[in-house]
């Protein structure tokens, strides 16, 4: 089977009109968002006074998923605890070797490859489900070997899952989606347009990765929670399905080597690093600036920039290392002076990582890529506040790998 990780971001795509870009523009009187975009302070995806994550409205022409325990979502300590509550003896060791054949060694049938008793695996077929997510979909880009994957979830969700190949010949990681939808809003994301469907749950997020990986024509070693959704808005989903793929029983994939990305989401950064969870993160920024900062990622009115560069202080002490933070390069928009300026405001003193990542060209929105000069200028005044600087590479351009892209085309949307 395969294992373990490498980090090169899957393009980002998406479409609002041209009159908003406009007013993207440096120079330009930005306003907050309308009230069509509901803040997470005020009532939306979030709660101010707990931080709790709250459930999202899920689309009423869908029907929920099935209630069927599903092993691809199950540590081994769940299948044994689930399997005695239904009145079955089963030993730790049994339940460790049932998840190894499923999950960390592929296996849909038994026998197991170390035989565990007849009567357990009855009870796991009897009690557990496994059944895999349909595939809709692969389109594969030919110029940079990225795969996209469209699953269908058993309610007619959608997700979508991105095979990147690694610079290590051979070597690859997954993208993986944690919502069907996104409600974060952001402009230049194709997933912003289809909305917020649902939180997928653990299963789901786990059978993604099965899925791509048993496809994949060498070792998969890492795993990147940047597909359609904001993990942090499904926090114990995502934290779950992160532990089952670092289990030895699981995806065998070292936790360092798991990514979960999140537009900003103070409280729940803020969880992540009181709990001291071991995967990295990654904070898309973008702007730096409030006003363009809001603009761009709606859900950024619910807590001012300052608010989430002191979470990420707190998160980057809790790591005692370099915090990584992920900057979508829009041409013309956010490349100025002004936000160095603002990013050496915010972080005086913190250690940094910045990833810069182009957007996705050939869009109809109006958003486009910076020129090379412009990029260059501004990684020349990047380097001036003395972090390293990584530019991200946006692949499957050619082949809709942006989140979002097919999932949009599969209904309908134009991208």
């Amino acid at each position: 089977m395969r294992r373990d990780n490498g980090e090169r971001g899957s393009g980002v795509g998406g479409r609002e009109s041209e009159k908003t870009v406009a007013l993207l523009s440096p120079t330009a009187d930005l306003r907050p968002p309308t009230a069509g975009h509901r803040s997470l302070r005020d009532g939306g995806l979030e709660s101010e006074r707990t931080g709790a994550l709250l459930s999202p409205t899920p689309d009423p022409r869908l029907p929920t998923p099935a209630s069927a325990t599903h092993l691809l979502g199950l540590l081994p300590s769940d299948l044994a605890a689930h399997l005695r509550a239904q009145g079955v003896p089963v030993r730790d060791a049994e339940a460790r070797r049932v998840v190894a054949h499923v999950i960390a060694r592929g296996h849909d049938g038994f026998p197991t490859s170390r035989p565990v008793p007849r009567a357990v695996e009855e009870a796991v077929e009897r009690f557990t489900t496994r059944a895999p997510l349909e595939i809709v979909e692969r389109a594969t880009d030919p110029s940079d070997g990225f795969v996209k994957y469209l699953f269908r979830l058993p309610d007619g969700a959608l997700a979508e899952a991105v095979r990147i190949p690694l610079e290590t010949e051979g070597r690859f990681t997954i993208c993986i989606s944690s919502q069907a939808g996104c409600g974060m809003g952001c402009t230049f994301c194709a997933t912003g347009r289809l909305g917020l469907i649902r939180n997928l749950e653990t299963w789901e997020i786990v059978a993604q990765w099965i899925a791509v990986r048993d496809e994949a024509p060498g070792i998969v070693t890492g795993a990147l929670f940047q597909g359609q959704g904001e993990p942090l808005h499904n926090y114990t989903a995502v934290i779950r399905a992160a532990e089952i793929l670092a289990h030895p029983c699981g995806g065998r994939i070292a936790a360092k080597n798991i990514t979960i990305s999140t537009v900003g989401l103070v409280p729940q950064i803020l969880r992540f690093a009181r709990e001291r969870q071991p995967y990295r993160l990654i904070i898309s920024l973008t702007s730096a600036i409030d006003v363009r900062r809001r603009a761009l990622l709606p859900s950024a009115s619910a807590w001012p920039v300052r608010e989430l560069a002191d979470a990420v202080r707190v998160y980057q002490h809790s790591i005692a290392g370099r915090a990584t933070i992920a900057w979508v390069v829009l041409g013309g928009i956010n490349t100025g002076i002004d936000e160095v300026s603002a990013l050496r405001a915010l972080f005086d003193g913190v250690p940094l990582r910045l990833n810069l990542i182009d957007v996705n060209d050939a869009r109809p929105d109006g958003y486009r890529r910076a020129t090379d000069p412009e990029l260059s200028n501004f990684r020349d005044e990047l380097r001036t506040l003395g972090v390293p600087i990584v530019r991200r590479y946006s692949g499957g351009v050619a082949r809709h790998a942006a989140c979002g892209m097919l999932a949009a085309m599969q209904t309908g949307e134009r991208t």
